[in-house]
Order: C-alpha cells, then structure tokens, then sequence
C-alpha cells in the first residue's frame, strides 16, 4: 500500500522541475585570476607579430582536421568495434609506442598563442561540462584527476571553480615542454593548489606512480583527441583512460562534425567494451556455479571453515561471500550526460550531429589578436563543442520518471479553476507609503561598491552547483535515470506553440534512444509550454 502510494505521489513541482532541467550556462565571464595570469604571461612572453601566429595557430589545427577527414566510414566503424584492423598514418604526432603515447610538438609561438586566443574558451567548455557533472553527480567530489592533454590547464582552472577544495591530487599528461612551462607560469601567483605532478606520457605516469594510485576518481581528455588523426591510437589511448578511471571519465571536442564523430565512436566502443565484459563476466560466474559448485564447497570453503572455525551451516554462506570478492564491484559503463540513454546514437542517420555552444565574453587578450573579416569583434564568443560523460557501474532504472505522477491543467481547466478574488487589484500595494521611502536616492556610490558586486558575482561560479535556491532550501536535481531527454539544438518559438528536438530513451532501461520532434502549445499543458520558452539549447526535458 505505502509502495503504490509513493508512486502516485509526483516527485517535482512546475517550479522544480524547471530547476531540475536548467543545465545551460549563460555567458561565462572569464574568472579575474585567469585573465590576470594570461595577461601577465603574454607580457613576460613579449612575442612580436601575435596576430600572424594565432592565425598560424588556428590554420595548423585546420590542417589536422582535414587529414582526420581521410579517415573513411566503413574504416571507422570497423575500428569502434575492433581497433586492431587498422593503422593509421599521424601527420604530425609521433607515435612513441604500440600503446598509443604520443607527443605533439607546441612551440614557444604556437604555445603563446594558444594561451592569447584558445584558453579562455577551452576553459568556458570544460566548466560547462563540469559544472553539470557537478549538478547529476551530488555525492561525486573527487580527490584524485588525470588531466591527458591538459596542455596549459584550462581543465584545472575549470576544476578549481567547481570543486575548489575537493581536488587533492591532480596528474597532467602533457608531451609539450612549452605547454608544461606556460601551465606552470600561470599557476605560479596561486595558493592553496593541490599536488600537481606532470608527466610526458601515460607510460612515464605508469613508471613513477605505484599500481594502488594509477586510478582517478576523475579523467578528463578535453580538445586532444581531434589531434591523433591515427584512429587506432585515438581507441587505444581512450581504452587506457578507461582503465586508469576509478569513477568518472570526461571527453571534451570542439563542436563539429569531426569532433562529434570522434565523441560517438568513443562512445560506442567503450559501451561495447564494458557490455562485452559483462557478458563474459556472466558466463564464467554461470560456467563455474554449474561445473564447480561441488568443489568449492567441499574443498575450499571446508578448508577455510577448519582454518578459520566457521561451522558446517555457514559453508554455502562463505562460498557466495568469496563468489562476491571475485566479481568486481563496479562492474559495466553507463553516460551521465549528454545521453539518457546507452543505445546507439539516434542522431547518426539523421544527417545531424550532438554539439552544444557556451557563450563567454571576450577576454582582452582575445580581443586584441584574434582577426575579424573587415567587421569589428563582438565583446563574447559562442564556443561549440561536443562531450561525453561516462561513469562505472549501472544506470539506475528503479528510480522514477520526473513526470510519474504529475496531472497538468489545460488552459480551459485553469480558467475554469480561477477564484474572482484572486483577479483583484489592490493598488495601495504598488506604492511606497512615506515611511518606508529611503534616502538610498542620495547615497553617493563609489568604485569599491560596483567591485564588491563584481566579487559576488565570481564566487557564484564556485557555489552553482550546491542545489539550494535563494531560500536555503535543498532543491532535488535530475537523477541519472533514463526519463530526462537532452534539447539538442535552440528551441523554435512560433506564436503560441514552441518546438524542442529532444534525444532520449524509448525505455525505462535505457537500453535503447530516439531522436524527435516534440511540439507543446499553451492551450493543452501551460505549465510544461511555460518552461519550453524558457528552455535553452543543452537543457535537459522531463519525460
């Protein structure tokens, strides 16, 4: 009686419930010590001509996306499945193992840069990313990360926003020197950092760090993997972060059709790595529950129940205990975001692909470099990227869908619904009575005033994630269940009705994902029509 009533019983209200989808960032103003740490290394750097080499910059990284398009389709889904069938030849990576270690030659040009014209939307994306790991993952603060390609740290910036305590550990795989020195420069005037250690290659990582400390409650690999264009190398070092994950592993691609391939292949194959293992896993655990049962109960649990003094009756009780130490505990894979869903991709024969944009304003440094085509640069930029969240174990699928249990009104049955009182005016309220008007009219403001607004205004980033309201009240986040779909592109708003194409599960497994066309109108739900129009690309959509 108590289980059929709390299934009855909705989970959210209209305001909640919009509180829960929220996931897009408004435009992200870079934080003050970033800005000041890049405008204090470009000045140490005094490189001339900054404008040819961030066009430099940005032409070198066009040429490695059109080697990455020779890569063939049939070649690529072969590889997500088997990554052994094909070698292919890197432009301008060294390939230094078997292994997939790799090593991309910055230059103190290419570097500087990098720093003036890149960073700061690399920073924007990988907070964005982070910050809604952050909201899905309330129980996660993790202590120890792995950074591959962490080149001059956007992702640790990022990180220190959204966790600025939590981190005590932090590894960076980076094979530039020149990308190691300008890191560590804009580290150098910060305090109360963790225990960074950088590395060339995820063997020297392997050398120097004991068996017990080679995992990481955190993995992030953000804009790297877009520059191998071997794609065997791209699989093989993906399946090496995986098992260097003790929790959550992060990819992070620039938003385009290549980055978005590169985001899907992984995707696939490191789900049909961990499915194929619990396949396996089953077989042997049945194979050795049918075949072997005997044995083990009569040899190994006896001689453990002698050694240790457990009685006859406890024997079957030991053996599932030892059954249980065999299995591992955190067994298979499932995406935290931007998928409700483990299945193939819908959007892979619509002709589209999954990206997102984050708006930032423009740093100085950006504003000062970076060319624009005769047309002078706006004051933000929108920086598109692709990512895919995975996390070890299982999708929880005994959790309800947002929607179990909610019953809306349609506009006849609101008005229908509505008291007379409640339409009346009381316009003695709207104005001030003569006791309660302030001499905040004669006030002078000063400079330290707007700077204190500005401060309150940083530390937001740091507290966006802790899931209270203004009230102090604990507001519920989206669960990891399969019931919240993902606004894939800018909702169309068209008079009274507004369309939002959505990707989400078909089931409540999420074993299996759609791509559709979701169209609400205000006269038949004007609750859920109110939150579409106020809904943003990236937004998640209760179902």
């Amino acid at each position: 009686m108590a289980s059929s009533i709390s299934e009855s019983l909705p989970r959210f209200t209209a305001d909640a419930l919009r509180y829960a989808a929220k996931q897009s960032e408004k435009c992200i103003v870079i934080p003050v010590p970033l800005r000041r740490a890049i405008k204090r290394f470009l000045r140490e750097q005094e490189q001339p001509y900054m404008k040819r080499k961030v066009l430099s910059l940005s032409q070198s990284f066009n040429d490695i996306k059109d080697v990455n398009l020779l890569l063939t389709t049939s070649t690529s889904k072969e590889l997500v499945e088997d990554p052994l069938k094909y070698s292919g030849q890197s432009k301008r990576w060294k390939i230094e193992s078997n292994y997939g270690d790799i090593g991309f030659k910055y230059s103190d040009d290419q570097t500087a840069a990098y720093v003036a014209s890149r960073m700061p939307a690399v920073f924007s994306a990988c907070f964005r990313v982070l910050i809604e790991v952050c909201r899905r993952l309330p129980d996660f603060t993790p202590k120890s990360v792995l950074d591959f390609g962490g080149g001059s740290g956007s992702a640790l910036w990022a990180m220190r926003e959204v966790w600025p305590q939590s981190i005590e550990r932090f590894n960076l795989i980076e094979p530039s020197q020149s990308m190691q020195r300008a890191g560590q420069s804009l580290l150098k005037h910060m305090k109360n950092l963790p225990h960074i250690q950088s590395y060339a290659t995820l063997q020297a990582l392997n050398m120097n760090v004991s068996k017990s400390e080679r995992e990481h409650d955190l993995v992030i690999a953000s804009y790297v993997l877009g520059e191998i264009p071997s794609l065997k190398d791209r699989i093989t070092i993906v399946r090496q972060l995986w098992d260097h994950t003790r929790d959550v592993l992060v990819l992070v691609e620039p938003g385009t059709p290549q980055g978005s391939s590169i985001i899907a292949q992984m995707r696939s194959h490191i789900l049909w790595m961990e499915k194929r293992k619990s396949r396996k896993l089953r077989k042997v655990s049945d194979k050795a529950g049918k075949d072997d049962t005997d044995a083990l109960n009569g040899d190994l649990t006896k001689t453990i129940a002698i050694e240790s003094g457990v009685c006859s009756k406890d024997l079957m009780a030991t053996h599932e205990g030892l059954k249980s130490l065999i299995v591992p505990r955190k067994n298979g894979a499932f995406i935290v975001a931007p998928c409700g869903h483990d299945g193939q991709c819908p959007l892979q024969k619509s002709g589209k692909y999954c990206h997102f944009v984050q708006r930032l304003q423009r740093t100085t440094s950006q504003r000062a470099y970076k060319r624009s085509k005769g047309v002078p640069l706006r004051g933000f930029e929108d920086e598109k990227f692709s990512f895919v969240v995975f996390r070890r174990g299982q999708r929880p699928t005994k959790d309800p869908w947002p929607l179990d249990g909610m019953k809306f009104d349609t506009l006849k049955e609101q008005h229908a619904k509505r008291n007379p009182e409640d339409l009346e005016i009381d316009y003695e309220d709207q104005f001030a009575s003569e006791d309660e008007v302030t001499e905040e009219g004669n006030l002078v403001r000063y400079e330290s005033d707007m700077a204190e607004k500005d401060a309150i205004v940083e530390i937001g980033y740091k507290d966006g994630c802790g899931g209270e309201d203004v009230e102090g009240e604990r507001k519920e986040e989206a669960d990891l269940g399969s019931g919240w779909g993902r606004i894939i592109f800018s909702p169309l708003r068209r008079g009274k009705r507004v369309e939002l194409d959505i990707c989400r599960s078909t089931n409540r497994e999420g074993s299996e994902g759609s791509f559709d066309r979701i169209v609400l109108t205000k006269s038949k739900n004007p609750a859920l029509h109110h939150q579409a129009r106020r809904s943003l690309w990236g937004d998640l959509w209760p179902f």
